[in-house]
């Protein structure tokens, strides 16, 4: 079966720091876009194998909503 699942990247001085929200403690990084990309496949990979399949229905069968908000900063 094949899942959609929601990963996060956050760029800073260092590269790429990224995370998928429905599986803690799935994270990893790379110095670029491509590597962290290669690298939380990876994570995702091997963190799935340690589930059986109800358990992998249950994390990945989320609704999640994303969007950007304004704040200011006094």
């Amino acid at each position: 079966m094949v899942y959609k699942v929601n990963v996060v990247f956050l760029e800073d001085e260092h590269g790429y720091y990224v995370h998928c929200p429905e599986l803690p403690g799935c994270q990893s990084q790379g110095d670029n876009f491509e590597e962290a990309k290669a690298n939380i496949k990876e994570a995702l990979d091997l963190y799935l194998s340690t589930m059986d399949k109800d358990e992998i229905k249950d994390a990945l069968n989320k609704e999640m909503l994303t969007t950007t908000m304004e704040v200011k900063v006094a």
